[in-house]
């Protein structure tokens, strides 16, 4: 399995509009990506946010990434984000 938490870096303000965007895309996610375990938005106590991605495969990851409902989402988060996320990408022990 493999692990990913991408810290998404929103711009001040834009926070309602992101979530509303980024829930739409977890929902889709969750609906049309049988590789995708966990697919997750969280909001620390300092407003900062994170996704928690869990896929059982590289394969699934991958597809993930060319999904037309991943893809569509990009055009949403125009205007939303501060900067690029960061991404990091772990391999699941245990």
């Amino acid at each position: 399995m493999l692990a990913v938490i991408a810290k998404l870096n929103v711009a001040e303000g834009k926070e309602e509009a992101f979530e509303k965007v980024m829930l739409n895309l977890a929902t889709q996610v969750r609906e049309n990506e049988p590789g995708n375990e966990l697919y997750t938005l969280c909001k620390d106590e300092n407003g900062s946010y994170v996704v928690m991605e869990l896929y059982t495969d590289a394969e699934a990851l991958a597809a993930h990434g060319r999904s037309e409902h991943f893809k569509a989402a990009g055009g949403g988060f125009k205007g939303l984000m501060a900067g690029p996320p960061e991404i990091q990408r772990l391999q699941v022990v245990g």
